[in-house]
């Protein structure tokens, strides 16, 4: 008879570990065992119990599991890209901030899928399924979904940061990127600004539908016609800013009637298409104003200082640990799955009101 003492019970309405088992022909305890430790059983077993799973459409519960391996006092952040983004230095702020909630609260960060490949992915949700994490915060992306496993099932509380996914009924801590782009662009117009260069994300991204379209609320709220922006990028991620700012300076050159002001969605993207136009002989902010966001603290010190809308990373650090926390220790507070914290505009020198036409 096959041994399947010490296997944790599920609570699950679909497939079950069992089922898996009868499928591939092993034990309960070897589909146990093969997921939450795979190196303990064989390739050629592991591969059967993995192509039952996938045919099953089998997602185990991890906080069984839990039960069996003591809680975690890991949290794991998920995040878009490369630690390195630029000098805006947006991912670094966001985990000290969310390590220093941490830390103070007993648990540890572990920082995960830099690459957001298959392979790393399929490493996430090995990770939260088998019990290692307690819960996970998911830095402006969406869950890691492979082989028919998907975070959002994994049992685990998840709070999404920088993304609003509260209708999917995801916790969710955001920035007001829609109405800090409308104010800034508002008090462009209101220095006499009437076209507008737009420098976009990556296209469908949420943040570049917001702040793109609180560029054309200000517009349309001025009564200027929306012919009065032009738009480029799009085809680039944000870690790509440098990149971004350099083609925007190139169709910023081919242009015939030319803004006057510049709203760059990326302090990045700003820096490098202000020093192609300085070198192309135009003046900042003489010649074009520029207005970037992110708030990076490199922003003061680039010539002339850069006027930048600054995201409150500390502050929403914390509050996504907070409501983590809350979600982990089953705390129900009555608060809304969508918590906004308001960015800020820092007018600096790179902002003036447009020189007259013909002076």
């Amino acid at each position: 008879m096959k041994d399947n003492k010490n296997v944790p019970t599920e609570d699950y309405s679909g497939p079950l570990m069992a089922d898996v088992a009868r499928l591939a022909g092993v034990a309960i305890s070897t589909v146990s065992r093969a997921l939450a430790n795979p190196g303990r059983v064989n390739e050629k077993t592991r591969a059967k119990i993995d192509a039952a799973a996938k045919q099953l459409g089998y997602t185990p519960n991890a906080m069984a599991r839990g039960l069996r391996v003591g809680k975690s006092t890991t949290v794991m952040i998920i995040l878009p890209g490369s630690l390195y983004y630029g000098v805006s230095q947006v991912i670094p702020q966001v985990l000290q901030s969310i390590n220093k909630a941490l830390l103070q609260n007993g648990y540890n960060l572990m920082i995960a899928n830099l690459g957001r490949d298959a392979e790393s992915e399929r490493h996430i949700l090995d990770l939260a399924f088998g019990g290692t994490i307690r819960g996970a915060i998911i830095l402006s992306s969406k869950l890691p979904e492979v082989d028919g496993r998907s975070l959002a099932n994994a049992g685990l509380p998840i709070v999404s940061m920088l993304l609003d996914m509260s209708d999917a009924g995801v916790p969710s801590v955001v920035t007001n990127d829609r109405e800090a782009v409308r104010d800034a662009t508002a008090e462009m117009i209101k220095m006499g600004h009437r076209r507008f260069f737009y420098i976009a994300g990556p296209q469908d991204n949420y943040h570049d539908i917001e702040r793109y379209a609180g560029a054309l609320e200000a517009l349309h709220n001025a009564g200027l016609s929306l012919d009065a922006l032009s738009r480029s990028g799009g085809n680039l991620d944000y870690q790509k800013g440098f990149e971004i700012g350099i083609q925007a300076a190139e169709d910023f050159a081919r242009l015939k009637d030319r803004p006057t002001a510049v709203i760059a969605t990326s302090d990045d993207m700003a820096i490098s298409f202000i020093s192609r136009m300085q070198k192309a002989g135009l003046r900042i902010p003489e010649d074009l104003s520029v207005v970037s966001f992110d708030g990076a603290p490199v922003c003061e010190f680039c010539f002339p200082p850069l006027s930048t809308i600054e995201q409150p990373f500390e502050e929403m650090g914390q509050v996504a640990v907070a409501r983590l926390l809350d979600a982990i220790g089953h705390a129900k507070k009555g608060r809304d799955m969508r918590a906004v914290i308001r960015s800020r505009l820092i007018l600096r020198e790179s902002i003036a009101s447009p020189k007259p036409i013909g002076s």
